[in-house]
């Protein structure tokens, strides 16, 4: 694996060297290597997608887990001593893949529970003998301080795809997973509601519409025949995050007049891409 860190060791020089190769002269810091990527990129020695992974990959060895980290308040966890009928639907409906375990508290991580060992559960009809021990994997334990480059290296090394992150007290801050740490490289990981990169708004049908956050409120307005408030906020994933009160989580609606906001992409920092319903 290539070491993201261009600043340590010499695997790493090896790899701002083979860089280098692209180019005629050699770049004695960061800076200069990225005026040539950028220079490169506008002569089209490389393509601009690529130009921006590097760029990723360098700003990864700067980041650390507590960067991009999935913060305490949106944990989605299954208590230890939960019956499957419990915990079951909480699972469904919040569409991710593994959940940590907690005991007496938010503090007390048993483990990391993967939907895929549960789900055939509900094919069961007697889930007497049930025991959530059974379906535990252990929980990797990272400091908030951990750098996502050695992250994403044990991530690899030892198969895991995520890790609960605690503070220098011991308690729990947050989870990271493997697809956070990538999205920091490789960009935002879409889905079916990719809208094209020229535009901010596709129509789906008369009524329904995705909708790119980043997309400005001026803009938004002219599209829609609309007037929501541009004073605090120039983009509707501003103004949709002020009305949530805080970074909401994929699935999750809010109405603003007669406007449905439900989060289509999002991380622990940002809203990405909203499905917008008119009412």
């Amino acid at each position: 694996m290539i070491d993201l860190d261009p600043d340590e060791g010499a695997g790493s020089r090896g790899w701002l060297h083979r860089v280098a190769d692209l180019f005629t002269g050699e770049p004695s810091n960061r800076r200069e290597l990225l005026e040539m990527l950028r220079d490169a990129a506008e002569r089209e020695i490389i393509d601009i997608e690529a130009l921006n992974i590097i760029f990723g990959a360098l700003a990864v060895a700067d980041m650390h887990a507590r960067d991009i980290m999935i913060p305490r308040s949106q944990l989605v966890c299954v208590a230890a001593d939960a019956e499957p009928e419990q915990f079951l639907p909480m699972l469904i409906d919040s569409k991710h893949s593994r959940f940590p375990v907690i005991g007496d508290g938010l503090d007390d991580i048993k483990g990391i529970l993967h939907a895929k060992d549960v789900l055939p559960l509900l094919l069961e009809d007697d889930w007497e003998e049930f025991d959530i021990k059974d379906c535990m994997r252990p929980a990797v334990v990272i400091p908030e301080s951990k750098r996502l480059n050695v992250l994403l290296q044990e991530f690899r090394a030892n198969r895991n795809h995520m890790a609960v992150v605690i503070d220098e007290y011991g308690h729990i801050s947050g989870a990271v997973t493997i697809e956070d740490v990538l999205e920091q490289i490789v960009g935002d990981i879409e889905d079916e509601y990719d809208v094209d990169d020229e535009s901010t708004i596709k129509a789906l049908d008369g009524d329904n519409f995705v909708v790119k956050a980043s997309t400005a409120i001026d803009d938004f307005n002219d599209y829609f025949g609309t007037s929501l408030d541009d004073d605090e906020f120039e983009t509707v994933g501003g103004l949709v995050v002020k009305q949530f009160g805080y970074v909401p989580r994929r699935e999750e609606t809010i109405t603003i007049g007669n406007l449905e906001f439900r989060v289509l992409n999002a991380d622990s920092r940002r809203v990405r891409l909203l499905n917008l319903s008119r009412r």
